[in-house]
């Protein structure tokens, strides 16, 4: 788009348009705004291109190959992310100076945590709606290096993920721990052998898939000596990739449960193969957490009795 203007001010129909933008990205597209936004498509496309002539420049680009965002609709939803972030805090802050628990609040976590018995983030939740019913959830599930990043930036106001390794920039509370063991599943060549006469050198010679990021998956693979033959980047993935049959893979012992009482899946020398994982609530350590969201972590600490 040539002649890019000056944005000069922050105007409130410039936020006005962002929201429809941020909403367009978060839902994949025009057709999807509107149900969300509750305004129809040409006025969606006519608030977007009106953002983009405020801006100077091309956000996004819509076709036959579906909606996607330029470097600089990257860039500038990156930006929006932020200042919608700042301006949902400072609604916390005047909030709190007439002592309400009201607004939104954003929260992440990490995946397939509601089956383990030792999680009790949905009671954390009762006992949170119970003291703050006026306050609106907002519920993402990331991976580990999404949330932290969602937190440090202020696009979460908490999360709950695994402990892989702390972040000066954030405070972490233990909440509850998760075990995980190595499976394989019907098809496999393992998979019907007396668990006896495999060995840990029967299973690194096996395909294996491991998750993509930083995380203590990727710290129990290569503290066993586990290469890396498929990658992952959530539970549901591994799960899919070790139900095909081809690939070794790490799951919760409480997810995994469902296919191993189906005789789909078994853990594979268990006593070697396996570790523990740590959650821990995390929220940014500057600035402190508002009493919404400090009310939220109250409860999910209480809930869970200090982490056991």
């Amino acid at each position: 788009m040539a002649g890019k203007a000056l944005l000069g001010n922050v105007t409130d129909s410039d936020l006005r348009l962002l929201r429809v933008f941020r909403a367009v990205v978060n839902c994949g597209g025009f057709s999807a705004a509107e149900l969300e936004l509750n305004i129809n498509r040409s006025t969606i496309s006519r608030h977007i291109k009106d953002l983009e002539i405020r801006l100077g420049v091309t956000l996004c680009r819509r076709g036959r190959g579906g909606f996607a965002l330029t470097p600089e609709g990257e860039q500038v939803f990156a930006s929006a992310m932020k200042i919608m972030a700042a301006m949902e805090e400072f609604q916390h802050d005047v909030d709190e100076l007439h002592q309400r628990l009201t607004g939104p609040l954003s929260i992440a976590l990490f995946d397939k945590t509601a089956s383990n018995p030792a999680c009790h983030i949905s009671a954390a939740f009762a006992q949170f709606d119970r003291m703050a019913a006026d306050v609106q959830p907002e519920i993402h599930v990331e991976p580990i290096n999404a949330i932290e990043r969602g937190v440090i930036e202020g696009r979460y106001q908490l999360g709950v993920i695994p402990d892989h390794r702390p972040s000066a920039s954030l405070d972490y509370y233990p909440l509850f721990r998760e075990q995980m063991y190595l499976y394989c599943a019907r098809g496999h060549p393992l998979f019907n052998l007396d668990p006896l006469g495999i060995t840990d050198g029967d299973i690194r010679r096996c395909r294996y898939v491991g998750i993509g990021y930083h995380s203590p998956n990727m710290e129990a693979t290569r503290k066993l000596g586990l290469k890396r033959h498929a990658t992952a980047h959530d539970q549901e993935a591994v799960a899919h990739l070790v139900l095909s049959g081809r690939y070794l893979g790490y799951l919760p012992e409480h997810y995994a449960e469902g296919f191993v009482s189906r005789g789909m899946m078994r853990p594979l020398l268990p006593e070697l193969f396996q570790y523990i994982c740590q959650f821990s609530a995390i929220v940014r350590r500057s600035p402190p957490p508002s009493r919404v969201v400090q009310t939220l972590l109250d409860a999910m600490v209480a809930v869970h009795d200090g982490g056991d």
